[in-house]
């Protein structure tokens, strides 16, 4: 096949590869700074496309969605407009693990993002696959190039490519190159990176089943409704529309029978007959990967939910599989209510190229490479809301760079965005990088109810929060504080009736009055239950009493948590430069300074967190920079 003539296609600032749901919320944060920007797409009916479930958040991926539009990013506004279904996890769980899931609608979720790229000042959507990365001669990134020819002209490019990256389908003995849905994949770029010199390797993910909804006898399976009243991912949409649940999901359990299918066929999985290489995600494992680790269990639970409102298409959530599809079918049909259940779309696995994240500095540009930056699964990560906030980190870098500003590096004490990308970046990983709550040290400080306190200053900092938002979130914040001191200086009296509610709560009665404060941190008590007894309470804004709530009854265990935080900031602050030779280091462990020279931490704090370097050798670190900051001293007054 004869090689298109290159031709000047454009001149932009950025040039984002791959228009999924960290290239729209990357190509987004750099317009919405000033930067003219390239959003490439192997096709404009893929953007934001949502190839696995059509959910948004979840256990620790909400706390994602929540920080992501407290700084000013898309995906939260978006799951509330396209919201089929809303729940809130773990609400029998502590504050600290509440997660908000919305189940969207598909398609309105594309249409959604695809208008807000296409509308955006500054950014074209181009339809095209993007073969190359060019350098200048001081290598930096230069310009992109498709497959057709056309260079466009960049200061800084982000690869956001997902599964796309050298795609290769599986199904039982089936196997060909293709992006996730039967669409093309990316086969040129990934030579290309490699001739960069970028450590790739091959990662391995996968996606249930679709079915007709028709083919399924409902009243078979367990109905699981949405909460009411709807929570709003968004902090702006709080109170600024009324959100409704439009349909139900259900629950169905695999069996024995089930089990027998997919143990008597497993010599046809891809997976167990050595056909993929890629290394498959580790906290979500095809429904034969469960059969085989998890033998002695009777049943797996999966979640059978709704593509849309217009589509008559049921996504099979807990049962993706490389088997074959007569086997697929065959397992299915043993589901109590899937008896006569028909495919629409075969479940399948896919593999794809990424990079080992530890090639990343903090900012998601790559060491080797300036104004080449990493985001999404290209990184390592699983997941829309893992992508999204890489998406827009990796946007706001690139702009500050060629803006000229400070680069937004979010620490881990006071992120889930920070963690990940910390773990990332610092520890690597070696397979699907996925969020959870257990990955974070503060957690309690890191609720998804205290988003906006945490980050919605940095997001107006940067001009991604506008001034009419940030001025209700300082308001509220206000009417917190106040309400917070008054609950702490309101007597409320022991009477037979305060009495009688905290024993039927399942708490003491009162001997003397107490300070409503101190009433409210006792574990049955509610803000909600004590209203009755405060006639002078205001009517708040609902995210406000959440938070009051929050505040007030673990006040002791989030002072502690915030001095773990302080102990901690003086290793986030001791810079390391990146010329330091760490094998000349006396004192440091070979495998320390092997570990340093690879991934040469920014701090301290990010040298702490490498596995392979031990508190002794951050010690040597500690004497070693102090001792030349003294000689540095001695340099300067002499």
């Amino acid at each position: 096949m004869a090689t298109p003539v290159p031709y000047h296609a454009g001149t932009f600032d950025i040039a984002v590869i791959g228009a999924g749901h960290a290239g729209v919320e990357a190509a987004l944060a750099a317009a919405r700074l000033g930067c003219s920007v390239a959003l490439f797409t192997i096709s404009l009916d893929a953007i934001a496309n949502m190839p696995c479930n059509p959910s948004i958040g979840g256990t620790a991926k909400g706390h994602l969605v929540r920080e992501l539009d407290a700084l000013g990013g898309e995906m939260g506004r978006a799951a509330d407009a396209t919201m089929i279904q809303s729940r809130m996890l773990n609400r029998g769980k502590g504050p600290a693990v509440h997660s908000l899931r919305v189940q969207s609608d598909r398609m309105a979720y594309h249409r959604y993002m695809k208008e807000k790229v296409e509308s955006t000042p500054g950014l074209l959507v181009r339809q095209g696959e993007v073969a190359s990365v060019s350098l200048d001669e001081e290598g930096r990134v230069a310009a992109v190039t498709t497959t057709m020819g056309g260079r466009y002209q960049v200061k800084a490019a982000i690869i956001a490519t997902g599964t796309y990256l050298g795609g290769r389908v599986f199904v039982g003995e089936f196997s060909q190159e293709s992006g996730p849905d039967g669409s093309h994949p990316a086969r040129e770029l990934t030579r290309c990176l490699v001739e960069l010199g970028l450590p790739l390797r091959r990662f391995k993910t996968g996606t249930p089943a679709r079915v007709h909804r028709d083919s399924i006898d409902f009243s078979r399976l367990q109905v699981q409704e949405g909460d009411e009243p709807v929570i709003p991912f968004s902090f702006g949409n709080w109170g600024k529309g009324e959100y409704r649940n439009l349909l139900p999901c259900h629950i169905a359990y695999t069996n024995e029978e089930t089990h027998r299918v997919i143990r008597e066929n497993l010599d046809r999985s891809p997976l167990y007959a050595g056909e993929i290489q890629g290394v498959g995600p580790r906290y979500c494992p095809s429904i034969e990967d469960k059969v085989v680790r998890f033998a002695d269990k009777e049943r797996h639970q999966l979640f059978i939910e709704p593509m849309g409102l217009d589509t008559r298409e049921m996504y099979l959530q807990g049962m993706s599989s490389s088997l074959p599809e007569e086997v697929q079918l065959a397992m299915y049909r043993t589901i109590p209510g899937l008896e006569n259940v028909q495919l629409m779309r075969t479940a399948y696995a896919i593999e794809y190229d990424c990079i080992d994240p530890t090639a990343l500095r903090p900012t998601l540009e790559v060491k080797a490479i300036p104004g080449l930056y990493g985001a999404g699964q290209f990184n390592g990560s699983s997941g829309y809301e893992e992508a999204a906030v890489q998406g827009f980190v990796a946007g706001v870098n690139a702009a500050h760079a060629i803006l000229g500003r400070e680069p937004l590096i979010l620490e881990r004490s006071g992120s889930y965005i920070g963690t990940l990308i910390d773990d990332l970046v610092t520890k690597g990983c070696m397979d699907p990088y996925r969020m959870m709550t257990s990955r974070s040290e503060y957690r309690l400080l890191l609720r998804q109810d205290n988003a906006d306190v945490r980050l919605m200053p940095t997001g107006h900092r940067l001009g991604l929060i506008g001034e009419e938002q940030y001025q209700e979130f300082l308001a509220q914040q206000e009417a917190k504080e106040a309400e917070k001191k008054r609950l702490a200086g309101l007597t409320i009296p022991a009477s037979g009736a305060v009495n009688a509610w905290l024993e039927a709560a399942g708490s003491s009665p009162l001997e003397r009055g107490i300070r409503a404060a101190e009433l409210l941190r006792r574990p049955q008590v509610t803000y909600e239950g004590l209203a009755p007894f405060d006639p002078e309470r205001k009517d708040l804004h609902p995210h406000i009493v959440e938070q009051v709530e929050i505040e007030v009854k673990y006040e002791g265990y989030l002072k502690k948590q915030q001095a773990q935080v302080e102990g901690m900031r003086r290793l986030e602050t001791m810079p390391l430069g990146d010329g330091i030779d760490y094998q000349a280091i006396r004192g440091l462990r070979l495998e320390a300074a092997e570990k340093l020279q690879k991934i040469r931490p920014a701090t301290l704090g990010q040298a702490s967190r490498i596995s392979g370097v031990s508190p002794a050798d951050i010690s040597v670190l500690m004497i070693w920079l102090e001792t030349r900051r003294g000689r540095t001293t001695d340099d300067t007054q002499g």
